[in-house]
């Protein structure tokens, strides 16, 4: 079943990431303000993912402009992806995705509305192929970097559900799967709303990759033990210095694979690199409800109403804890400004590979 397509009439199907593991439930959603919550409210999640969806969504709501010229039409487009846009500030994707569904339009704008609503509709599926490919590729790379018998630990959900197939930071383990490859994944539980416990266990344990779901504060017991040889995690953004956000507590991590000589891995689309944010500083991160520590998931409030709650949902790692990113064109290394521009110089005003 795919996480995110076109549904039936004019729709599109997500997998409501939110009733995981303990239900799978399909949303068929048709309207701006239904797209809007599912993105805000993490019914589809993952940077990939998220820009994924956000082309489906534009594609969808295309269809029902009623401008009958294309000067009203794309105004009206523009209006509906910086609204989509808007619900989450800090993926790098989603904002990127809606950028080059607004690109397609105008590149169309002499034609009829009615091409110009098919080429949207292929842009987002060209879109959607794109990131397969992409994750396939960064899942090579990803697993060139482990061996047999290792220990990983990842944190968060990197995995298919966030992206389109394979995943990014989890692409590695289910490559490793299907080459007969024996690794043993540590999951972060991934406070406060437990992507690790719900989402990233659910898939490996499906795909049949051992894995133990850990608590967050017990990595560093893990990693003193000797069962973790390298840490994998996804990526939001990634600055230009090699910077990078993702899932709170992410940087803690890295923190204590520097502290035990363990490597530290990004792995994530050139997509989710922003060639204009010089560093982590410029990353903009998105605090969420307060209510998400004290209640959510939980039978009973954890935490009186009036305590003050600081929910963070990103931090950023800085690039000299990151050991190298992984993207789908190869593996860059610090310094990551020199490498990001070797390997990807249509963005330095070079040519594009």
């Amino acid at each position: 079943m795919e996480n995110i397509a076109f549904g039936e009439g004019n729709s599109v199907q997500i997998i409501d990431q939110t009733r995981l593991p303990n239900e799978t439930v399909c949303l068929r959603l048709t309207t701006p303000e239904e797209m809007y919550r599912a993105i805000h409210q993490l019914q589809v999640r993952g940077a990939p993912a998220i820009g994924i969806f956000a082309a489906y969504a534009l594609s969808v709501l295309a269809n029902q402009i009623q401008e009958e010229d294309f000067s009203p039409f794309y105004r009206r487009l523009q209006e509906l992806g910086e609204y989509l846009d808007s619900a989450r500030p800090t993926a790098a994707n989603l904002h990127g995705m809606v950028t080059r569904m607004l690109d397609t339009a105008w590149v169309h704008r002499e034609e009829p509305l009615a091409a110009v609503r098919s080429a949207l509709r292929e842009e987002a599926r060209a879109i959607h192929r794109e990131d397969m490919d992409m994750c396939r590729r960064i899942s090579e790379f990803g697993l060139s970097l482990l061996k047999d018998g290792d220990g990983v630990l990842t944190h968060c959900n990197a995995g298919p559900l966030a992206t389109s197939r394979y995943g990014t930071g989890q692409g590695p383990f289910y490559l490793a799967k299907e080459q007969g490859i024996n690794l043993h994944v540590y999951c972060d539980e991934t406070r406060p709303l437990l992507q690790g416990a719900r989402l990233t266990s659910y898939e490996l344990q499906k795909a049949g990759v051992p894995c133990t779901l850990i608590c967050d504060n017990m990595a560093s017991l893990v990693m003193k033990q000797g069962k973790v040889q390298a840490c994998m995690v996804g990526c939001d953004r990634v600055a230009l210095n090699g910077d990078a956000a993702n899932k709170i507590g992410t940087s803690g991590v890295a923190i204590l694979a520097n502290y035990y000589g363990i490597p530290f891995y990004v792995l994530g689309p050139s997509t989710t690199i922003d060639f204009s944010c010089p560093t982590g500083d410029d990353i903009q991160i998105e605090e969420r409800d307060p209510s998400e520590i004290r209640e959510m998931f939980y039978e009973k409030p954890v935490a009186l109403p009036q305590v003050e709650c600081f929910n963070p949902a990103f931090d950023v790692t800085d690039h000299q804890l990151i050991t190298a990113i992984v993207t789908e064109r190869g593996i860059c290394r610090p310094p990551y400004r020199e490498s990001f521009q070797r390997m990807f110089p249509e963005y330095f005003g070079g040519k594009d590979k």
